[in-house]
């Protein structure tokens, strides 16, 4: 476990995630880019879904970290919601699985204290809670996560609501747990990758701006539409 964590201080984890219906969905596409990410000089990568993880560890050979993003009918939570999700991504060979760890009411009425006890059980298992403000950030730590990242901030309605990194929340956190805290969630420029290591963050995650070409895309195509609207306005 510490080598693991050893392997991450300081470095760069590429999110690889596609979805049902868009142009790169697949596990065979997902490890291509995970080794592409690899190649840039990635320490590890996020994947969703045991079929991923378990296609990426065996096609990159990087440290995952294992989400699996789904919709439950009596709960917001998304990312990997139920223990039963987080046995199958290890099962898969995720090296640490990642879990929506907000105070909000998770499927079936399970509670994250049973999560992380259940899971626990097993010696070895490093798990990551995905939070959106320092209160739940303080409460993962005291139920024993072992890192904590910043990835939900702006998705909840209570959170800071921003199209910017949440620095201040990585550094109230960073200040206040003695687990390494990731920075994750709107980092769009290496100068802002780098800029989390000096706010206090462990390591850092990056996923859109690599890995989702297609939402690039619309938002430089969004821009030229907009720009030549406002040059057919000033004729």
């Amino acid at each position: 476990m510490e080598q693991l964590l050893e392997q991450l201080k300081g470095q760069l984890i590429v999110s690889c995630q596609a979805y049902a219906g868009e142009s790169l969905y697949g596990s065979h596409i997902m490890t291509a880019m995970a080794n592409a990410a690899k190649d840039g000089g990635a320490a590890a990568i996020r994947a969703n879904s045991p079929q991923d993880v378990a296609a990426i560890k065996e096609g990159c050979g990087l440290p995952i970290i294992g989400i699996w993003k789904k919709s439950y009918a009596d709960s917001e939570v998304y990312i990997t919601p139920c223990r039963s999700d987080v046995e199958l991504l290890f099962a898969a060979g995720a090296d640490i699985v990642a879990v929506d760890a907000t105070g909000r009411v998770r499927p079936g009425g399970e509670t994250l204290e049973a999560l992380i006890a259940g899971v626990k059980r097993q010696p070895g298992r490093l798990l990551m809670a995905d939070v959106s403000t320092l209160e739940e950030g303080l409460a993962a730590a005291e139920l024993g996560f072992d890192l904590i990242s910043t990835t939900l901030s702006g998705y909840t309605p209570y959170s800071t609501q921003s199209k910017d990194p949440d620095f201040k929340l990585l550094e109230e956190l960073s200040s206040s747990v003695e687990v390494p805290v990731i920075a994750e969630g709107r980092i769009r420029t290496p100068g802002q990758a780098a800029a989390a290591l000096q706010a206090g963050a462990y390591a850092v995650v990056v996923g859109t701006v690599i890995t989702r070409p297609h939402t690039i895309t619309g938002e430089f195509a969004h821009a030229l539409r907009a720009g030549a609207s406002k040059i057919e306005e000033g004729r």
